[in-house]
């Protein structure tokens, strides 16, 4: 077997050496490109990520959105309509006759129902000849489109809770069929502002 010369054994490691440059120079020249497309797809991700973290901290804190699947609130929300509303209203507010409220079911807390306030804290409610009485007194109702039917209460309600009823009376599962009759204030998760679905309407209560 031949024995290179030592001008053959520089010459072969020199090639080495050369071909080594020629492969760092040549993945160097590629990664900026790399580094871009790398960069590129990374800033997608964290504004994925942001959007994602925003959206759960307005509909975790800030904000309730809804769609109302029956006929319970007609005529004043339709059944499939959708609606936002506020969740810190009523951490400065305490709600009133007439509001229309969004809040975790009494005989169910994991399903979400929309009603009007009728009944406060310490209210006599007797629902008699189609009409509301509060503490013996006619409750003017403009925003109904039907008369009630039957004879309901009388209701006394506790103090920190509320009587509930749907605006369309003679179809609505409210306070008058609950097993639980009254909704706690703590089961309050926020205030109705606007439906924007099927149309936008503002709510004045």
């Amino acid at each position: 077997m031949a024995h290179k010369t030592r001008e053959e054994m520089n010459k072969e490691i020199q090639d080495r050496v050369d071909q080594e440059r020629e492969r760092r120079e040549k993945a160097a020249s590629d990664s900026p490109e790399k580094s871009g497309a790398l960069k590129e797809i990374l800033d997608w991700i964290a504004v994925i990520v942001v959007a994602v973290l925003i959206s759960f901290l307005l509909h975790t804190f800030i904000i309730v959105n809804a769609t109302v699947p029956t006929a319970s609130m007609e005529s004043t929300i339709m059944a499939g309509d959708r609606v936002m509303g506020s969740r810190l209203y009523y951490l400065r507010h305490e709600p009133q006759r007439g509001e229309i409220v969004m809040f975790d079911y009494p005989d169910d807390p994991s399903i979400l129902y929309i009603k009007r306030v009728i009944g406060l804290p310490g209210d006599h409610v007797e629902i008699t000849g189609g009409k509301v009485y509060i503490n013996g007194e006619v409750l003017d109702e403009p925003y109904l489109s039907v008369t009630t039917e039957g004879e309901w209460g009388p209701y006394d309600v506790p103090e920190g809770c509320y009587f509930m009823l749907g605006d369309n009376r003679n179809s609505s599962a409210d306070s008058r069929f609950w097993k639980n009759t009254y909704l706690t204030r703590d089961g309050i998760v926020g205030k109705a502002i606007f439906k924007y679905w099927k149309g936008f309407k503002r709510f004045d209560h």
